[in-house]
């Protein structure tokens, strides 16, 4: 229960750290919010290792753990989130979800070939149901772009122009689902055995290693100078973005030492949720918004529900025929 609500918690600053982020790009670039994000959250989760008393397992983990953790690190924090970026600024936060719940199937490909996970028939029942609300979302792409091309014509205040990418979107949209779902695995097969802690010290590893990725990227002087050319607006949501996404992070990783892949990445996936909700107050004018919209929304929260209960929670429950207990019984591989 309390990776459950560890990852539901995590969902939440994901949702926000996702508003924050549409908001940057708007006026700043991609590899700005990159080194942001990093240059705060790796100092960001130092402190909280000194602070819960994590700091020492950092340098306590085996050759193979290192390992796992940095490749994390690089295909989540590096290439995931550079990919995720990309992309909300070609078309928007809420048109890229959808394709990262791609990253759900990979996950759980994944634990069920490398870390003996099992998907139960309630699991696979709430996973359709978290993938089916972002892909009915995508129906209100077409609305979005009118309705950008039209306030782009008549918004005089904040001078924003905003003309949706789809193909960009996409494609780096899918890239970052990739990412995004490879990552659990690794962080899983590194500290799935260890106490709740060596989720913060794991953390401080993968983060280090996706800096060190940056890092060379700026010894590029053109690079740097596009870096250092940021505007106050940019800075502002990029920096409350780093210390977001610096929360859920931790979060997550928590979660993951606690709980299955298998419940903690579909229970992420109701980001969607509270990205939605802060979306409406925060980016209303720069996102989709519709029927569709609060449909998909629906899906995944029930979807994270069913995902969340157990077999046998269902079972001590409810008087089912002896046919259903047979069903809900099952298990796979």
């Amino acid at each position: 229960m309390l990776g459950t609500i560890l990852a539901f918690a995590s969902a939440a600053f994901f949702g926000m750290n996702a508003v924050s982020v549409r908001r940057g790009v708007l006026t700043g670039t991609v590899l700005q919010g990159m080194v942001i994000s990093l240059g705060i959250g790796l100092p960001f989760f130092i402190i909280i290792s000194v602070a819960v008393g994590s700091w020492n397992q950092i340098w306590q983990f085996s050759t193979q753990n290192y390992f796992l953790l940095a490749v994390a690190g690089t295909v989540h924090f590096a290439f995931g989130r550079y990919c995720n970026i990309r992309a909300t600024q070609a078309m928007g936060g809420l048109l890229v979800r959808p394709l990262q719940q791609l990253s759900v199937i990979l996950s759980l490909t994944l634990a069920i070939i490398f870390l003996d996970e099992t998907l139960t028939p309630i699991r696979f029942f709430g996973i359709s149901l978290v993938l089916l609300g972002p892909i009915i979302m995508l129906r209100d792409r077409k609305t979005f772009s009118n309705r950008m091309e039209k306030q782009n014509k008549t918004d005089t205040i904040t001078r924003i122009k905003f003309i949706p990418n789809y193909a960009e979107g996409i494609f780096f949209g899918i890239c970052s689902a990739f990412g995004f779902g490879a990552s659990p695995v690794f962080v899983r097969a590194a500290i799935g055995s260890l106490d709740s802690t060596a989720g913060i010290a794991g953390v401080v590893i993968s983060y280090s290693a996706a800096v060190c990725i940056i890092l060379l990227i700026l010894l590029n002087p053109a690079k740097l100078h596009s870096v250092l050319d940021i505007s106050k607006t940019s800075l502002r949501w990029f920096s409350m973005s780093a210390i977001l996404i610096g929360i859920s992070q931790m979060l997550r990783y928590t979660a993951l030492t606690i709980a299955p892949v298998t419940v903690v990445t579909p229970i992420q996936q109701t980001t969607v949720v509270f990205q939605v909700i802060f979306s409406w107050f925060i980016n209303r004018n720069h996102e989709a918004f519709g029927k569709w919209v609060l449909l998909g929304m629906s899906s995944s929260v029930l979807g994270a529900i069913a995902v969340s209960l157990s077999t046998q929670f269902i079972l001590d429950q409810f008087m089912l025929p002896e046919f259903l207990m047979k069903i809900i019984g099952w298990s796979w591989p």
